[in-house]
């Protein structure tokens, strides 16, 4: 298919997910770029090839050789420019999380109805095959009824590095690792039902959430519990508690170095060996760009059409971060540090 993309963020983000898969793909072209410093954007139209640099975010909207935008500023700017995109008429690509409430995802979904558009949240990890063969020890019942997920992520963030660090921009522990959880949890178990809730400290450089703990309650007396943190050893599980079995996925986000690197499932049977089922070798981010272009070219096939996916997602993270928020409330009378 023939596609152009203008990029609103000369982000290294956008290197991987954008121009990196583009490049090897006929007809898609990387076409303009914008940032918050023009320069910024000047020397990565220059080191990518990209022909147009923008000086605004709204130059790129107006451009109409641009038919889709790719967003990736801070969180807390995602819910107005994706809303912009749309209604200037542009398919819409928003690095995850999508907003940060499900009014923002209300006004997104509106104005991309009206316009007839797209819209596609990036979670790079959507799709993959581990995803599938969990769902089908689930729905199977081979060890059993599903009793629990347990989600583990940490990473470091250098101080004073950009907005993760800054609330008000959507930074945090939480919101950084919030759409990966929510989006295994839905693809393996469902959320449909499920009721969300938090805790945290916030005791981060200004006041943002270091660490985060959130629950999910879902139908049948299943919980899916997430625990994040910004800190030292990377880390990122996933693991799923059967009657008769347990399950684990590690190491969730290793193919996001952009090698074709395969991933694990470890089964531990409560009685019985340990058996190891790998999967295919995948580049997380190329897979993405080409789902990304069978949804722009109408042919959405099992990746769906995303944004009611989404919206879902982000009622329950608004959810769980609200609940965190106010256990810290002094006019709250819930125990602040609630062990969910």
């Amino acid at each position: 298919m023939s596609v152009r993309i203008g990029l609103l963020g000369a982000t290294g983000i956008a290197e991987r997910a954008i121009v990196g898969p583009a490049a090897d793909r006929p007809g898609v072209l990387v076409a303009a770029v914008a940032a918050h410093d023009v320069e910024r954007a000047r020397r990565f139209a220059a080191r990518h090839g990209v022909a147009v640099v923008h000086e605004r975010y709204e130059d790129v909207l107006d451009d109409p050789s641009v038919d889709a935008v790719y967003i990736s500023l801070h969180h807390s700017a995602h819910a107005r420019w994706a809303r912009a995109a749309a209604a200037a008429g542009k398919h819409v690509l928003v690095e995850k999380p999508l907003c940060l409430t499900p009014q923002e995802a209300a006004g997104i979904e509106r104005a991309a109805v009206t316009s007839g558009v797209r819209v596609v949240e990036m979670v790079m990890t959507a799709g993959h095959e581990w995803q599938s063969r969990v769902r089908d020890l689930v729905t199977g019942g081979r060890f059993g009824r599903l009793r629990g997920i347990r989600s583990r992520m940490r990473f470091e963030v250098a101080a004073g590095s950009g907005f993760r660090l800054r609330p008000e921009l959507g930074g945090g522990a939480f919101y950084d690792t919030a759409s990966y959880w929510l989006q295994a949890v839905q693809a393996t178990a469902g959320i449909g039902g499920a009721v969300a809730s938090g805790v945290s400290d916030f005791d981060g450089p200004n006041g943002v959430d270091r660490s985060f703990r959130a629950r999910l309650d879902l139908p049948n007396a299943v919980t899916a519990v997430l625990e994040c943190a910004f800190g030292t050893g990377h880390l990122a599980e996933h693991e799923f508690a059967f009657e008769q079995a347990d399950v684990r996925v590690p190491k969730v986000l290793l193919p996001a170095i952009g090698l074709a690197v395969p991933l694990n499932i470890v089964i531990r049977p409560h009685t019985g060996s340990r058996t190891v089922v790998a999967c295919a070798p995948v580049d997380y981010y190329r897979v993405q760009f080409a789902r990304v272009l069978q949804l722009l070219a109408g042919a959405p096939g099992e990746w769906g059409a995303g944004i009611d996916e989404a919206t879902a997602r982000v009622r329950l993270m608004a959810a769980a971060h609200r609940d965190a928020v106010e256990r810290q409330s002094p006019s709250t009378d819930r125990n602040p540090n609630a062990l969910l």
